[in-house]
């Protein structure tokens, strides 16, 4: 055993939180914007360890549990402080209202995601085994917590450690087959492997489960490379995208003082001639990005009327747009809706989809918590009186001269295996949002890698529009036909790259996923009964 593993397996109370916290810390440098996929070897690796010393808390399952879970939590406590500490920034966008809460977002929220890797951490620890089997019992373990947390509580998939390969071109090939949690369980495995090399006994057992990971992850790239064509993706017939960023700072976007310096910007924006040249009025189809303005669009004929000079002939108006129903008798206002509209030259509203997956606190405040929340003085971060309303389902958006749309707004683009309607499959998906609550920070970075991830899982290209950036058209497979970074206001005009058939994920995800782990069960099972700890 090497002194640096043998260290690690055994700490002891603080020093055993404080390893398994910074451990955790480096993970995130894995992750967007970063991308240094060894990180999550230095972070996984004394995970492993840390498990080792687990096993050998104590007689009896409560100590070892417990010595895992603590573990555990701290290790997440570390990846998400360090992935998610850019949310704080949303605080200080109304600082005389929520930077008293900067801390509870900053850390509070990582201190409640992290009891979801301290339940995987003792789960493994319940798998555990002498040989380099408990490599892949930690990684089962550590997937099946992340499923967990991202449908538990209305969910929260951002940073799985899958992303540290979802974000590379031929290593996110694989989520055609498997989805952004068959990489979790793939990256997990890969990046503990190296523990072995300071626990093994003999060379084998040093070098086995290294060698098997390496070779694991040549063959991710050599699949990968193999998918991915070499000439362009063909683009759909007769359509011409201009998405437009605007690049507003959000303390200024939902001020309705602003409303007719809002439109005039987003109008001269889009007007503008693009990097190449091209007049606006080639576009067939201009998207804005969510939430465009500070006051109802569709009650506003003036707005519709300045849009439609906009727009040349049989060209529309995709934009984000806050609607409210008609109030039914006796209220005094309708139910908000947070959606995407179509508009055509004449001004006229064709069709709209409604948000069905919003934000807890940004969006609306869970009802079992409004009354407190208001009784103090307290509101969501979006200023819609009650909040946003869900719509009851996803459904396809209907677009003049476009194939069939999956619609998504914000963060409803990071939900693996969600982003499409039920019924005919669609040709697209588009993602409207609105990061700038986030400022330059590594947030709208981590955001647009899971937008593009869906594109490889589903086959669909992905257009998508944001605020403050980026923006970005991706084909199928995941590669960027064209974009505009974080922080600039433009255009972009591209080309509408075409779908290609249902993946393997599409098709069949969720079964190859649980296929998967049951496999990785039965195995752990099988070398727990053969190689018990004790």
């Amino acid at each position: 055993m090497s002194p640096l593993a043998d260290r690690v397996i055994r700490a002891r109370a603080w020093r055993r939180g404080l390893m398994a916290f910074a451990a955790g810390a480096v993970g995130a440098l894995a992750l967007p914007p970063f991308g240094i996929l060894p990180a999550l070897v230095l972070s996984l690796t004394p995970a492993v360890w840390l498990l080792d010393g687990a096993a050998k808390a104590g007689p009896g399952w409560a100590p070892r549990l417990k010595s895992a879970a603590f573990a555990g939590w701290f290790w997440g406590f570390g990846y998400f402080v360090a992935g998610l500490w850019w949310l704080g920034a949303a605080f200080l966008v109304e600082a005389d209202q929520f930077a008293w809460a900067l801390p509870f977002g900053v850390l509070g929220l990582p201190a409640l995601l992290a009891f979801f890797p301290a339940f995987g951490f003792a789960l493994a620890q319940i798998l555990w085994t002498r040989d380099a089997s408990r490599v892949l019992s930690f990684a089962f373990a550590l997937t099946v917590s992340e499923i967990l947390r991202g449908h538990l509580f209305t969910g929260f998939p951002w940073n799985s450690p899958g992303m540290a390969l979802g974000q590379h071109l031929w290593f996110m090939q694989i989520a055609s087959v498997a989805g952004l949690y068959g990489l979790t369980l793939l990256a997990v495995a890969i990046a503990g492997a190296p523990a072995l090399l300071g626990t093994g006994a003999t060379t084998r057992d040093r070098w086995t489960a290294p060698g098997l990971a390496a070779a694991v992850l040549a063959g991710l790239a050599a699949f990968g490379a193999l998918r991915v064509p070499a000439d362009p993706t063909a683009a759909v017939a007769d359509v011409r995208l201009r998405l437009m960023q605007p690049n507003l700072p959000q303390d200024a976007k939902f001020n309705p003082r602003n409303r007719d310096i809002i439109m005039q910007r987003y109008l001269r924006i889009s007007a503008e001639p693009g990097p190449d040249g091209q007049d606006h009025e080639q576009a067939t189809h201009i998207v804005w990005p969510e939430s465009a303005f500070p006051f109802l669009l569709h009650r506003d004929p003036a707005s519709l009327a300045q849009i439609a000079t906009l727009l040349g002939p049989g060209s529309v108006l995709i934009t984000g747009a806050a609607r409210m129903d008609e109030p039914l008798p006796g209220e005094a206002v309708g139910k908000f809706f947070n959606a995407i509209q179509v508009i055509d030259e004449k001004g006229t509203i064709l069709g709209s989809y409604d948000k069905v997956h919003l934000v807890p606190f940004g969006e609306y405040v869970p009802r079992f918590l409004d009354a407190l929340i208001r009784a103090v003085g307290l509101r969501q971060f979006v200023h819609i009186p009650g909040g946003f309303e869900p719509s009851e389902r996803r459904t396809n958006l209907e677009v003049p001269g476009l194939p069939p749309v999956a619609a998504t707004i914000c963060y409803e683009a990071i939900f693996p295996g969600e982003v499409l309607p039920d019924g005919p499959r669609p040709d697209l998906i588009l993602n409207v949002t609105n990061d700038a609550w986030f400022g330059r920070t590594p947030g709208p970075y981590q955001h647009f890698a899971q937008a593009r991830l869906r594109a490889v899982e589903e086959g669909l290209p992905l257009v998508r529009a944001a605020n403050t950036g980026i923006s970005a058209v991706v084909d199928p497979f995941g590669r960027v036909t064209g974009s505009l970074p974080l922080g600039v206001e433009g255009v972009l005009d591209a080309a509408l790259p075409a779908a290609v058939p249902p993946t393997l994920y599409n098709r069949h995800g969720r079964f190859v996923l649980t296929a998967t782990l049951v496999i990785c069960l039965m195995a752990a099972l099988t070398r727990r009964r053969r190689r018990p700890l004790a």
